[in-house]
C-alpha cells in the first residue's frame, strides 16, 4: 500500500511528530511504502477559490510545494493526517494542502481511498476532540474515503508527557496493522 503521511506541526520533534514516526514506523514494517510530507516546513499558498484548477481539469495558479504533495496523493492508497489540536481543530500548517485537495479533487474524491487520523492536544476532557473529528469524518464523507483509525491522544502537553502515555504505542500498531 502507498501511504502519504501529511503532518502539521512546526515543532520538529513535538508530539505529533512522535506519533508520525510511530506510525511510519508500523506502516514500513509491515512493508507499506511511506513518504511523509511536513506541511509546516513547505512553500504552501491557500487556496483562494480562483477556480482557474476545475478541481483537476488545470493546474493550480499557484506553483509551491503542492506540485510534489499532489502527485503522491493521487497515488496513495491512504493518507494519515497527523496534527496537533490548535483551537479544537486542525493546525493551519496542514489545513493549507488540505484546501488545496480542491485543485486536485476530481483525481481525489471517490477514489476509494483511506485514512487515519493523529491528532495531539494539550486538553484532556472528553469533548475536546470533537471538532477535528467531525471536521475528518464530514470531509471522509464528501470525498468518499474510508476512515481506517484514530489515535486522540489527550492531555499531552509536551513530548515528554507524551511518551509517558501508550499513544505512541496506538500509532505505531494503526501503521503496523494496516
Amino acid at each position: 500500500m502507498k501511504i502519504v503521511v501529511l503532518t502539521g506541526s512546526s515543532h520538529k520533534a513535538g508530539t505529533s511528530s512522535l506519533l508520525a514516526e510511530r506510525f511510519i514506523e508500523g506502516a514500513k514494517e509491515s512493508g507499506h511504502e511511506v513518504y511523509r510530507f511536513d506541511a509546516a516546513f513547505k512553500n504552501i499558498h491557500p487556496c483562494i477559490a480562483c477556480d482557474k484548477c476545475k478541481c483537476g481539469e488545470n493546474l493550480c495558479v499557484f506553483q509551491d510545494s503542492m506540485a510534489e504533495l499532489s502527485p503522491r496523493l493521487i497515488e496513495a492508497d491512504l493518507i494519515a493526517f497527523v496534527t496537533p489540536l490548535y483551537y479544537y481543530g486542525p493546525s493551519a500548517q496542514i489545513k493549507a494542502p488540505i484546501d488545496r485537495f480542491y485543485g486536485i479533487d476530481n483525481m481525489l474524491r471517490g477514489a476509494g481511498k483511506k485514512a487515519v487520523l493523529l491528532v495531539t492536544g494539550t486538553n484532556n476532557r472528553e469533548w475536546a476532540m470533537k471538532g477535528i473529528v467531525g471536521n475528518y469524518t464530514e470531509a471522509l464523507q464528501y470525498l468518499q474515503w474510508q476512515d481506517c483509525g484514530q489515535v486522540l491522544a489527550k492531555g499531552c502537553c509536551t513530548r515528554e508527557d507524551i511518551e509517558k502515555t501508550d499513544y505512541p504505542q496506538q500509532a505505531y500498531l494503526l501503521g503496523k496493522g494496516l
